[in-house]
C-alpha cells in the first residue's frame, strides 16, 4: 500500500526513516574513536581503588533513570507517528533498562543499610546481569523487526500495553531477586570482588553486542541505526572497562570509568533524538516563515498587478476622454466639423482597442503559460509609439529627434508590451520637461547595436533630471515622486524588459535631463543558428 504524500513528508524528517549523511557518519566515527581513546587513557589506572565513592551511586542511578525514561518517551512519540513495531520494542528496552536501575541501586551492598534495606550479596549482581543482557536483546530485536509496521488496533492501547508489560516484568524480577537472594547464583565473592560465574556475563553480553552490530550493519539505512551501533560499541567498551581492565572490582577507576561509559551509551540516542527534533523544528520554522513570505509576496504581486492594470489602462482611457471632449466640441459648433469629429471617434475606437490589448498583455505577462512573441523591428515600434504620442508631444511643445540605427537586428518579443514600455518612458520624459522652458524641451530616441550584439534603446530628455538619492528606488513598486503617481509605470517597464531577457536602467543625460535605456538580445537566425548581424 503506497504511502500518502503527508506520510512521505513526515517520514522524510524522522531519524528512523532518514538515511544519515556523510557528516553524520563521520561524527559517529569520531565519537567511537574518542571513546576508544578515553578507554586507552584510563586503562593504566583501571585497577586503582576509589574507596568511599559509593555515595555517588544514587546520583549515577538517577541520571541513568532520567535519561533512559526520556529516551523511551521520545521513542514512544516516534512510534505514535511512524507506527513501527520495532520502535515500540526499542522504547521498551530503554524503559526496561531505566526502571531496573532503581532496584540495582537500592540493593547495592551497604548503600542503604541505614534505611533498613539489605537484600544480600547477590541481588545487585543479578539485576546488573539482567540489565546488561536484556537491553542489547531489545536492540537486536529492533534490528530484526525494524521493517514491520504495527497493524493492530489502537496505538494508545499498544503504548499502554507496552508500559504495563515492562512494569510487570520489572516488578516481578525485583520481587524474585529481593525474596530469593540466597538461591541466586554466586556472582559475587564479597561486596567488591566478582566470582567465577560472573566471568561468563561479560562474554555473553559482548557476543550479544556484536550480534546486534552485525544485524544493524546488514540493514543499515537510517540515522537511528547508525547511532544504535555506536550505543552497542559504547556498551562493549563499558564491559571491557569494568570486567577486564578493572578486573571486575567494584568502586575502582576502571569500574567508575565503565559506569561513565554506560551513562554515555544511555545518552547517545537521547542526544540524537533531541538534536534531530530541534533540527526538524528549525526546518519547520523556516518553512513556515518561507510560506508567510510567499503569501505576502503573492499579495504584493496581486496589488502590483492590479495597480499595473490601473496605471497602464489609465493612459488610453485619458486619451479617450480627451478625444471624446474634442469630438463634442467639433459637433457643438454652429457649423459642425464632421470630419474632425469622425477622426476623434476613430481615435477613441483605437484607444479602446489599445486598452484591451494592454489588459491582455499584462495578464499574459503574469501568467506562466506561453507568451505570444514574434520577430520585431525596434525602430518600427518606436515610430508607431511616436505617432501615437505625437499629440501629447505637440501639446507639451516638445521637439522629437529620432536617431535610429536601421542596421540594428530584430528582436523577439511581445509588440504590445514593448510598445507600452516605450510609451511609458516617453510619457515620463514629456512630463519631466514641463518644468523647463518651452524652447529647451527636446526628446531624443536612439537605437544602436552594442558590441556584444544586443539592441540598445535610449529615451533621453532635457528635463529636471533624476535625484541621485532616488536613482536606486525608481524601479521599486509603489515608489513615485509624482504627487498623483502610483509608482507602477517603471516597475512595469523593468518587469517587461526582464521578461524579454534584457536590462533596463536610468542615468543622467548630457548636458541635462535624464536618460532611460534598455537593451534586448537579438533574434537568432533560424537558418544559420546565429544572431542577426
Amino acid at each position: 500500500m503506497n504511502a500518502t504524500p503527508r506520510a512521505a513528508a513526515v517520514d522524510h524528517v524522522l531519524i528512523s526513516t532518514t538515511a544519515p549523511n556523510r557528516s553524520q557518519v563521520w561524527l559517529a566515527v569520531g565519537v567511537v574513536v574518542s571513546l576508544f581513546a578515553a578507554m586507552a587513557g584510563v586503562a593504566p589506572y583501571a585497577s586503582q581503588s576509589l574507596p568511599n565513592t559509593e555515595v555517588l551511586l544514587p546520583a549515577y542511578a538517577a541520571g541513568v533513570l532520567v535519561i533512559e525514561l526520556i529516551t523511551s518517551a521520545l521513542l514512544v512519540s516516534l512510534f505514535h507517528v511512524q507506527r513501527c513495531r520495532a520502535i515500540l520494542l526499542l522504547a521498551s528496552g530503554y524503559l526496561f533498562s531505566g526502571t531496573l536501575i532503581v532496584p540495582w541501586v537500592l540493593t547495592y551492598p551497604g548503600l542503604f543499610n541505614s534505611f533498613g534495606i539489605d537484600e544480600g550479596l547477590q541481588s545487585t549482581a543479578a539485576i546488573a546481569a539482567l540489565r546488561r543482557l536484556g537491553f542489547p536483546l531489545f536492540i537486536l530485536a529492533y534490528a530484526v523487526l525494524s521493517e514491520r509496521s504495527y497493524a493492530g488496533g489502537s496505538v494508545r492501547l499498544a503504548i499502554l500495553g507496552m508500559i504495563a508489560a515492562v512494569a510487570a516484568v520489572v516488578c516481578l524480577t525485583t520481587w524474585l531477586v529481593f525474596s530469593n537472594d540466597r538461591h541466586l547464583p554466586d556472582f559475587m565473592i564479597d561486596a567488591r570482588n566478582v566470582g567465577l560465574l560472573w566471568r561468563y556475563i561479560p562474554v555473553l553480553a559482548g557476543l550479544i553486542y556484536l550480534a546486534g552490530m552485525v544485524a544493524l550493519s546488514l540493514r543499515f539505512r537510517t540515522i537511528l541505526d547508525l547511532w544504535l551501533m555506536v550505543v552497542l560499541v559504547t556498551l562493549l567498551i563499558e564491559v571491557v572497562q569494568i570486567s577486564y581492565l578493572g578486573s571486575g572490582v567494584r568502586l575502582g577507576v576502571g569500574w567508575w570509568a565503565g559506569r561513565l561509559f554506560g551513562l554515555a551509551s544511555a545518552s547517545i540516542v537521547l542526544v540524537v533524538l533531541l538534536s534531530e527534533t530541534t533540527a526538524v523544528y528549525t526546518r519547520l520554522a523556516r518553512s513556515e516563515a518561507a510560506q508567510r513570505r510567499t503569501r505576502q509576496n503573492r499579495l504584493t504581486a496581486m496589488e502590483a498587478l492590479s495597480a499595473s492594470i490601473a496605471h497602464e489602462v489609465n493612459q488610453p482611457l485619458a486619451s479617450m476622454v480627451t478625444n471624446a471632449d474634442a469630438g463634442l466640441r467639433w459637433l457643438d459648433k454652429a457649423d459642425p466639423h464632421l470630419d474632425e469629429a469622425k477622426a476623434a471617434m476613430k481615435r477613441i475606437v483605437d484607444e479602446g482597442h489599445r486598452a484591451s490589448k494592454i489588459v491582455s498583455s499584462i495578464r499574459t505577462m503574469f501568467m506562466k503559460s506561453a507568451r505570444e512573441r514574434e520577430r520585431l523591428d525596434v525602430n518600427d515600434l518606436i515610430v508607431q509609439v511616436i505617432k501615437a504620442s505625437e499629440a501629447d508631444a505637440r501639446l507639451g511643445r516638445v521637439s522629437v529627434n529620432l536617431d535610429l540605427d536601421r542596421g540594428a537586428p530584430h528582436v523577439i518579443g511581445n509588440a504590445v508590451q514593448l510598445q507600452q514600455v516605450m510609451s511609458n518612458l516617453i510619457d515620463n520624459a514629456v512630463e519631466a520637461m514641463r518644468s523647463v522652458g518651452a524652447g529647451q524641451r527636446t526628446l531624443r530616441l536612439v537605437t544602436r547595436q552594442l558590441d556584444h550584439g544586443d539592441v540598445l534603446v535610449s529615451v533621453e530628455d532635457t528635463g529636471s533630471g533624476l535625484d541621485a538619492a532616488h536613482l536606486e528606488r525608481i524601479f521599486d513598486p509603489f515608489f513615485t515622486t509624482k504627487p498623483d503617481g502610483m509608482g507602477m509605470g517603471l516597475m512595469f517597464c523593468r518587469t517587461v524588459i526582464d521578461a524579454h531577457g534584457g536590462r533596463l536602467w536610468a542615468g543622467p543625460n548630457s548636458p541635462r535631463g535624464a536618460a532611460f535605456r534598455f537593451s534586448l538580445p537579438p533574434a537568432i537566425n533560424v537558418d544559420t543558428g546565429r544572431e542577426e548581424e
